[in-house]
């Protein structure tokens, strides 16, 4: 069980800094220093925990597939926006960079996810 939430723990975190680092690359409105997208990832980590939880289990009784896809947008554009506020190396302005980053966040968290899952499900096979 350790092993699984190690496994989709470190995906995650992956993902996440693999998406800023992509925004950052690709969008000219979005900066960040070397310090700051650890400080960065671990942050949108866990406001993305947060406000994915809050979301999930408050305010939606029957979550379907389409608007649980939703929400992961939302989370992803709340945690932005929240990082953005808390961590001083990283800049993002306007709301068509944000649109973008989230959109880049979103498809790299969303492809890390995938791995852990098929890391998980390749470790239960061996056993």
């Amino acid at each position: 069980m350790l092993v699984r939430l190690g496994i989709r723990a470190g995906t995650s975190l992956a993902g996440i800094a693999v998406g800023i680092l992509l925004s950052a690359a690709v969008l000219d409105k979005f900066s960040v220093d070397a310090t700051a997208v650890v400080e960065a990832t671990v942050v949108f980590w866990i406001v993305h925990l947060v406000v994915g939880f809050v979301a999930l289990r408050v305010l939606v009784r029957e979550p379907s597939v389409a608007l649980a896809g939703l929400l992961a947008l939302a989370s992803t554009i709340v945690s932005l926006i929240i990082v953005n506020a808390i961590v001083s190396g990283l800049h993002i302005s306007g709301l068509q960079t944000y649109v973008l980053a989230t959109a880049i966040v979103w498809l790299a968290t969303a492809i890390s996810d995938t791995i852990g899952r098929r890391m998980i499900r390749t470790r239960r096979a061996v056993r």
